[in-house]
């Protein structure tokens, strides 16, 4: 597995496209590819990535297979369909889940695909495109210690950061928390921007200050500093819809181990209100801008 005869690769989106370009330039082995849009594998064909028209042809022609779908719902759904990924696994294909799937689901899956002698690792990234397009991810890994070591020789080619969590499914947990803290601190540091400001502080101020002190993070350096503080909230980024998927996935696994998250449910009543405001596919910190009540 360390040198696979080819790799597969399904789902091109936002994270995909870059993710397999890295694969197909670093891997030394043939990717084939498919996605429902032509335009990701129009471009991808300049790396030499092959198109192919179903999954099920990438399952029965690789031996390990990346997924970077939009959630765990689409996962299952592609793997379960009467001519999806379980119909076509094999005994030692291993598929790599890329994708933010809940616990329950990815733990469920991976006995379904054990059932026929496969495996499945679930690998969710984190950080942003650019850093898909550096190879600089960070990738968390859920997965045995022996199936880590096959398929992290070809997580490495696009991500920087690569963490073994636990078995299968501690991968999910690692990223659905860090997501969750993520979107808390957002909350918090729009907070802090909304209350400095009508008190009389300049927000580049108060930001540049905050970094100077114990309350300087990766969130408020790039989420607040460059989204929040020059409003920026463009779409096709992490918007507040995928955000909310994932904060669900992390307020389910709360409720599963008994844990009172109100903290996080503060942030799904953000979401909320801008979901109905008709902001929901635009770059999640734009719940900053609805912090600033009435006069």
């Amino acid at each position: 597995m360390s040198n696979p005869t080819q790799i597969g690769f399904i789902g091109l989106g936002v994270m995909g496209e870059p993710i397999c370009r890295n694969l197909a330039r670093k891997s030394g082995a043939p990717v084939l590819a498919f996605d429902l849009s032509k335009e990701p594998l129009e471009r991808l064909a300049a790396d030499g990535v092959k198109a192919v028209a179903s999954p099920a042809e990438v399952m029965q022609q690789c031996d390990v297979v990346f997924l970077s779908l939009p959630s765990g719902e689409v996962v299952a759904k592609l793997s379960r369909e009467s001519n999806g990924l379980l119909a076509n696994a094999r005994a030692g294909q291993v598929v790599v889940d890329l994708s933010t799937s809940s616990v329950n689901t990815t733990r469920e899956l991976s006995s379904e695909f054990e059932s026929k002698g496969a495996h499945l690792v679930d690998a969710p990234v984190a950080r942003t495109r650019a850093a898909a397009e550096a190879g600089t991810l960070a990738v968390f890994v859920g997965a045995t210690p022996e199936l880590f070591e096959q398929v992290r020789p070809l997580i490495a080619t696009f991500a920087a950061d690569i963490a073994l969590c636990g078995p299968v499914g501690c991968g999910q947990v690692l990223k659905i928390l860090n997501n969750m803290m993520l979107f808390e601190h957002v909350v918090a540091l729009s907070e802090a921007k909304n209350i400095g400001e009508r008190a009389g502080v300049d927000p580049a101020v108060l930001f540049n200050t905050l970094t100077q002190g114990s309350a300087d993070s990766f969130a408020l350096r790039n989420h607040g500093m460059k989204a929040v503080l020059p409003g920026e909230f463009p779409e096709r980024a992490f918007s507040v819809k995928y955000a909310q998927k994932d904060l669900h996935y992390a307020l389910q696994l709360a409720d599963e181990t008994g844990v009172d998250a109100r903290g996080a449910k503060i942030v799904d009543e953000w979401f909320n209100q801008a979901i109905a405001s008709g902001a929901g596919e635009q770059y999640h910190p734009v719940i900053s801008t609805f912090m600033t009540k009435k006069s």
